[in-house]
């Protein structure tokens, strides 16, 4: 009884708060954030299929043609970054350091590749923004997402930084998780980017 006593005594500030939920509040905090993201993309895909579907303009417009086989390797590029960061979450979990340097490092420089392909797409693909409504919603549907991936390669490159810092260990990877969520988000997203604009 005293030793309760004194315990209440000691406790100063509000009560710790009640967790009715399993799920970590930065992960959360993260699927909210990509539920949001989704509606944005969502709002981008209504305009899509409008010209498509409603007003029957070909797809892509006359005169212009977009490179569907380099599209597609660069979406084989990465699709092959979500399998790294996996490697990357999986090796830190056993604790193999070795394996969490090199899937995060492998990660970044994937991503960048597919970064620097797609802005050599714009510089070659031969239509700008306003010159259709086609390109229009191209530009935008690629370049929403391009920004995603930037934002997404400067969470990747802070993470590998700690890596080879030595930060992260089995029991606590949460900081490299929350971003590996995003990223299979990214990934995610150009599938469905991919095979509604290149190949539908």
């Amino acid at each position: 009884m005293e030793a309760a006593a004194v315990t209440h005594a000691e406790h100063h500030g509000p009560p710790p708060a009640h967790r009715s939920s399993r799920v970590e509040a930065p992960v959360l905090g993260m699927l909210l954030f990509i539920i949001s993201e989704v509606m944005i993309f969502g709002a981008f895909f209504t305009a899509y299929f409008f010209i498509r579907v409603v007003t029957h303009d070909p797809w892509p417009a006359h005169g212009t043609k977009l490179p569907e086989a380099v599209a597609g390797v660069n979406t084989a590029i990465l699709l092959s970054s979500s399998l790294t960061i996996h490697w990357a979450l999986t090796s830190i979990k056993n604790g193999n350091r070795f394996g969490l340097k090199a899937g995060m490092a492998s990660t970044f420089l994937l991503g960048l590749t597919f970064l620097f392909v797609q802005i050599n797409e714009y510089v070659h693909i031969g239509f700008a923004p306003h010159d259709t409504a086609q390109g229009t919603i191209f530009y935008s549907l690629t370049g929403l997402h391009g920004a995603h991936v930037i934002i997404g390669l400067g969470a990747l490159l802070i993470v590998t930084i700690r890596s080879f810092r030595g930060h992260y260990s089995p029991e606590h990877h949460q900081g490299m998780e929350v971003p590996g969520i995003y990223w299979h988000f990214v990934d995610a997203m150009w599938i469905v980017v991919y095979t509604t604009v290149y190949v539908l």
